[in-house]
């Protein structure tokens, strides 16, 4: 029989986070409407990794389909410019109590929405060419992301790219829902609710 897994509780920014124990340092590195993350040390592996809570994922049908769909695809996919999932967890030790989990994945760098400075032509020609064998992997396996823009395109000081974030990610069907995609990113067909739109709509996102 497995032995309970201890954990560790601790507040960061008004957020409660309970982890396992051989996860040390969190320290908050991004928020959103949808969750928080934290950077962290695995004391176990040494490996630095990115730890996402969702925030109040079960209040709501639409909030628990969401984590759920997250949650699928980041378990399946597979590929050097799409981010994994290493680990999930929660606190809970009994169904009712299952409020919260989280997600373990690998620890980026930062974003493109928060790099400073120019980059030369063979550095964006080679991040350009990152994000669209990621986008390649993802349609070829039916696919569409949502929600691309420079926010959920994780990025390493040797400019290694990943793209972030599939919660709003669903897979091609006949009809979908019209409100998605941050303002600023969406393609045409998305700003007047057409239902029937497809993976094209990211290439109005990359120009």
């Amino acid at each position: 029989m497995e032995s309970r897994v201890e954990f560790s509780r601790q507040e960061i920014n008004s957020t409660v986070w309970e982890v396992p124990e051989k996860y040390i340092c969190l320290k908050q590195i991004g928020t959103g409407a949808y969750g928080s993350v934290c950077s962290s040390i695995n004391n176990k592996t040494k490996e630095k990794v990115a730890i996402k809570k969702l925030h109040r994922p079960f209040q709501s049908e639409i909030f628990a389909k969401r984590a759920y769909r997250e949650l699928r695809l980041l378990k399946h996919m597979k590929h050097e410019n799409v981010i994994g999932l290493l680990d999930v967890f929660t606190p809970a030790s009994r169904l009712d109590d299952f409020q919260d989990f989280y997600l373990v994945m690998p620890y980026m760098y930062t974003d493109l929405s928060k790099v400073k400075g120019v980059l030369t032509e063979d550095r964006i020609q080679f991040l350009v060419y990152q994000m669209l064998c990621g986008l390649k992997y993802i349609h070829g396996a039916g696919i569409i992301h949502r929600d691309l823009k420079p926010g959920n395109l994780a990025v390493n000081q040797d400019c290694e790219l990943k793209i972030l974030d599939f919660g709003l990610a669903r897979h091609a069907e006949a009809e979908m829902t019209g409100y998605v995609v941050t303002r600023w990113y969406r393609a045409p067909e998305v700003i007047l609710n057409w239902m029937h739109y497809t993976q094209t709509g990211k290439m109005f996102v990359i120009h």
